[in-house]
């Protein structure tokens, strides 16, 4: 799918330019229409799953890998090398001796203003679920559902190894890594703590939660947040 800016877009992302701080960026709301979902997750939580079966039951569009997609095309990057660098924080020098020593080499700021210009287009464009990325540090928060989904560490553990094959060494290992780099991508960017619970509408502990369960909850908070959708949706179905 090719991606239309749209001039707001443009314009708020010129200003983030101004402003050298990707954290000043601040839509206007009435730019977003349509309701939208944002889910951050911690690794084993089982995030990803919930996300796909809530987008099922909403019948809503769950972007994740067509951010990365997106991202590419706009940097005119090969997909594997965004995918190096998706929701990984990094530092000035690394981005000097990089982009030195290697020509597709995407540096942070222009990483970051295009996977923001993709975040705010599929947010605008509406009725989706956002995976990641720290789309609720970039999104509007009236606009949009900012869900976190966690469950206590030796929880995803041993989901690790039960889902995913993994040794139990490997599973503390991977959890380890990933939370490290979705942690110091949020405070790279966006000058955040990805785990303080303002920054979310909701947080649901996963540990006594089956998928649906889960999916049930969110659900039910997404219509009280935005109670004229369901109106909308079922005079849309009517026609």
């Amino acid at each position: 799918m090719q991606i239309d800016y749209y001039p707001l877009i443009n314009k708020a992302m010129s200003a983030f330019r101004l402003n050298n701080r990707f954290s000043q960026l601040v839509p206007e709301e009435h730019f977003f229409e349509k309701p939208f979902i944002t889910i951050a997750r911690e690794p084993g939580s089982g995030g990803a799953l919930i996300t796909y079966q809530l987008g099922k039951r909403l019948n809503f569009r769950v972007h994740n890998e067509s951010i990365v997609d997106e991202v590419a095309k706009s940097t005119q990057k090969r997909k594997a090398i965004i995918k190096e660098i998706d929701e990984k924080g990094r530092t000035y020098l690394n981005d000097i001796v990089h982009s030195v020593l290697n020509p597709e080499y995407v540096d942070s700021s222009e990483y970051i203003e295009e996977l923001s210009k993709v975040i705010l287009t599929f947010a605008h464009q509406g009725n989706c679920i956002i995976l990641g990325r720290g789309a609720n540090f970039i999104t509007p928060f009236a606009r949009g559902l900012h869900v976190n989904i966690v469950a206590p560490y030796d929880v995803r553990v041993q989901r690790a190894i039960k889902y995913e094959g993994f040794s139990e060494k490997k599973a503390k290992r991977v959890i380890a890594k990933t939370e490290e780099e979705r942690e110091e991508f949020v405070k790279t960017y966006f000058k955040k703590d990805l785990k303080k619970s303002n920054a979310y509408d909701l947080t649901i502990n996963t540990t006594n939660y089956s998928i649906d369960g889960a999916v049930d909850v969110i659900m039910l908070a997404f219509r009280r947040k935005f109670p004229a959708y369901q109106r909308f949706r079922a005079s849309i179905l009517s026609k």
